[in-house]
Parts: C-alpha cells; structure tokens; sequence
C-alpha cells in the first residue's frame, strides 16, 4: 500500500467524491442521503469521531441504524472552527489508525451536520428540542462539568452556573442548553432524550445528571424533578487513544490519498462499556464491539486508575525531560520502570478484574498502547488541566492506599512531579506554558513549593486534607525537595534504584 500512497493524488473530501477514494481507503457503504439525526454531540472533536462515531459509522455499515446520525454541536467560541472546517467536507471524517504494523483509513459518513455556535445557544437548544433527537452525548472534558472538588457537588458559585439560573433562556453552557431543550420538550410534550457523557469521570452519568437537575433545581424545581424522573444518564466507560491533529496528521492523510483538513489519527484500540439505560431507544452499539454491562462501574475503575492515571504518572516527568511524545516517555527506561512499579504496587491494589482481564494483564496492554511510536501523542496534551486529571484519576488511588496501608510513596512521587512541572521551567531550563485552567494558582503554589513544599498540598480545593495524613505528606516533601536539589533524572533514577528490581 505505501507505495500506491506514494503515486496517489489526494481526493478533496466531500460527498460528490466519495467515489474517487483510492481503493484501501474504505468509504461509507450507505447512502449517506437516506440519514435521519437522532443524536446531537456537545463538544465535537478528534475523540467522538474516532469511537462512538466510529460505533455508529460501522452499524450504518451493516444497514443499521440510519435512524440515528450525528449532528455535532458546540458551546465554545472555538468550536466555530471545527464546524467550519467539518461543513466544507460535508462531516465526513478519515480515520486514520496507527498500528506499528502498518497504517490504514477509512471515512466515517455518521455525522450528517453541525449546529451554529452562538452566545447564547439559541440553534442549540431549537436542534435538541426536535423529537427526532433521542440521544445528548457530550466529550467536554474532564474538568468541564462544573464539580466542586471540595464537595463532589455541583459548584452553584460558579459564574456560568449562575448566569444560566438567571438566564435559562439564553444559557451560556452545555447543561444550560440541555436544561432548556429539556423545557421546550417538556411544554410540548415531546418527551425526554438520554444524557450520555463520554468524557473520563469515574460515574459519568451520574456526575452528567447532577449537573442537569442541579442546575434546573435553580430555574425551575419542577422541570428539574420532571428530568430526574424521566430522562436517562447512562454511566459509560471510553477508551481510545487520539493525539491532536495537526499539520503532520494533514499531511498524513494527504499522503494516503485524502484531502481532508480535519483528519483523526488514532490507536489500533477501542473499547466502549455502557449501561444500557436509554429512555428514548439506542442504537445497537454492542453489534459494532461495544460492550451492554450492569457493571460499568468496574470496567471504568480499571481504565481511568490504570491508563489515565497512569498518563499522569509520566505526562509530567516527560514534558520537564523535553520528551515530547507519550511514546518517547515510553522509551525512556527510569520513567517506563516508574510507571510499571507504580502501577502494579500503589494502583492496581485498588483494582478489581473484569471479564477477561485482570489488572497486571491490563498494565500489560497499557505498557504496550503507551510505547506505541505510531501514535504522537504529545506530553503537553496529556499533561493539560492537571488540576482535574490528577483529582479524577491520582487522588482516589492515594486515598484507597492511605485508607488500606498500602504504600503511596510512588503517587506522591507524581505529585512531586507535577508541583516541579507547575513551576514553569523545564529541566534543560525551557520555558513550560501556562497548560491548566488554573495555572496562576497552580504556578503561585508551586514556586513557594520550592522553599516550603506543604504549600503545594495546602491547595486544599485540589488535594482537600491529604496534607494532614504524615504518609502522604512527608513523601511528598520528601520527593520535591530531591527533585529541587538533584534534578527530575537523577531523582527518577534514585526512585527507580530504590524501589525497582
């Protein structure tokens, strides 16, 4: 094949060239004209077109679920951008996947068209009040579901959740737009629609419908007791790994015989655990490979301890190393024997087995997805809203191993790690840039860590009262201070020297 991507002159994709696709380049088998939407996605990028889009490109493959198309929508400025771009090529998508034993593409036709984004979500609202739309899923992001990280609870001090219960009309926010959508269906009796987070919370739809009836409770008590009882969260677990695009990944998929500017590169791995509780009917994602389980709860511990968090174990180390990709991390041997002792000895102790997998099994395949050299999944990428990553996928395993005297050392090593990370500056002296919603906190803190460490954990909105347990603390001061005088290497190698065989 790489030779034919060599003599390939590149397609400019859109639907009137479908046809002209290089012929191991698999294009939509359907007519994309015979789609009807029934799902609108709230925060539309790289990630929801390589897997649940994906999930439903393959059924309508199979002549299912043509009933159920994709309508992208956004509440971001930015989101202007991709819908520009996507509209131009007719939402069509090429799925490039790197497998180390050679790369192949496909165009996915599910999604059939994207919402206008405005200030105040009016084409928003007036799309998911069409019955036709049965399902809402949104990927925005760990940190975006305005979660109080003292309480758990929705953060009703916030200035968006606040404007949105003083304006539900004209909400500035995902939920905000749900919560009036929900309203206008309400009226008109049109029914309920299924919330579907795809981001990585541990209870995704649980946290999703907190949000939704929280923020409804504010407005309208009535029309928030009317979504709990009607609509569905259904808790789910997503796993694949896809970098950013960027002009390389443009000029990969040129190479393979497509124009497109809105490329997704992505790993030879997906796996999608749901609950099946839909309250307006689903597709039947599990005949593409997803998995139906009353048990989602275990597949989700497994996936976001191990392989998020494990991401944070060496995001961090790696950016201050001036190692770019998560791959490279990979291939640095005192990082991959840190994340491979942490991982088995302070994680997986807190991780049960699910069907066909055990934890170490897991660590294993994670090992291997992580080192993957097709795949440039940047450092600074993973390491971004550290603040959210390391209190959703580090923390719960340092409170589990303080809770069940099993060691923390090696978390608070990673801590260590991210405070030396906050401070700006790389160990060659490299400028780091601001890469956290929070940075000026985090920054602040981290500087005075650097003669007083305890000011790092007296964050007590990101670590709560860990600075008053001497097991996590002292290790932690421990490590930063080594880190401080020593240097990330040489701490990395003593870390490794002392624990790793």
């Amino acid at each position: 094949m790489d030779e034919l991507m060599m003599n390939t002159r590149p397609v400019p994709l859109s639907n009137a060239t479908l046809a002209e696709l290089p012929e191991y380049v698999v294009g939509p088998g359907y007519d994309r004209a015979t789609l009807t939407p029934g799902i609108v996605h709230i925060g539309l990028g790289n990630f929801h077109r390589a897997h649940q889009a994906w999930y439903t490109h393959r059924l309508m493959q199979m002549g299912l679920a043509k009933d159920w198309a994709i309508v992208g929508a956004g509440v971001r400025p930015g989101d202007s951008a991709m819908r520009a771009r996507l509209l131009a090529q007719d939402c069509l998508s090429t799925l490039i996947e790197l497998d180390p034993t050679g790369k192949s593409a496909e165009v996915s036709g599910a999604m059939v068209d994207f919402v206008a984004v405005t200030p105040e979500n009016g084409p928003l609202i007036a799309r998911m009040s069409d019955p036709a739309i049965r399902i809402v899923s949104l990927t925005v992001t760990e940190g975006g579901y305005y979660t109080d990280p003292a309480t758990g609870a929705l953060d009703t001090r916030h200035p968006d959740i606040q404007h949105d219960a003083a304006n539900p009309s004209t909400p500035r926010t995902a939920f905000g737009a749900i919560v009036a959508a929900l309203r206008v269906r309400r009226a008109q009796g049109l029914g309920p629609f299924t919330g579907l987070s795809c981001d990585n919370l541990q209870g995704n739809g649980t946290i999703l419908r907190q949000a939704i009836v929280g923020l409804a409770l504010l407005s309208d008590p009535d029309l928030a007791r009317w979504i709990d009882s009607e609509c569905s969260f259904p808790n789910s677990m997503v796993d694949c790994i896809v970098p950013a695009t960027g002009p390389a990944e443009i000029a990969l998929a040129r190479q393979m015989g497509v124009d497109d500017q809105a490329p997704v590169t992505h790993e030879n791995f997906r796996q999608w655990v749901i609950e099946d509780d839909f309250c307006a009917g689903r597709p039947d994602w599990d005949r593409a490979g997803a998995v139906f389980s009353s048990d989602v709860h275990a597949y989700e511990i497994m996936k976001i301890r191990i392989l998020n968090g494990g991401h944070q174990v060496i995001c961090a180390a790696g950016e201050l190393l001036g190692l770019g990709t998560i791959a490279a991390t990979m291939a640095h041997p005192g990082i991959r024997a840190m994340f491979r002792h942490i991982a088995a000895h302070e994680i997986a102790p807190h991780v049960a087995p699910v069907p066909g997998m055990t934890p170490q099994d897991y660590i294993t395949l994670i090992e291997t997805r992580f080192s993957n050299p097709e795949i440039a999944d940047t450092t600074r990428r993973v390491a971004f809203d550290g603040s959210s990553r390391h209190a959703g996928f580090i923390l719960p395993s340092v409170r589990d191993g303080l809770a069940r005297g099993v060691s923390v050392e090696g978390l608070a090593f990673v801590s260590a790690l991210w405070a030396r990370y906050c401070t700006g500056q790389t160990e060659a002296g490299e400028a780091v840039a601001p890469n956290d919603p929070n940075w000026p906190a985090l920054h602040k803190a981290a500087l005075a860590a650097r003669t007083r460490p305890m000011a790092w954990l007296e964050q007590e909105s990101l670590y709560g009262k860990l600075h008053q347990d001497a097991r996590f603390a002292d290790s932690f001061c421990r490590w930063l201070t080594a880190l401080n005088d020593h240097g990330v290497a040489a701490t990395i190698d003593r870390f490794c020297a002392e624990r790793v065989a």
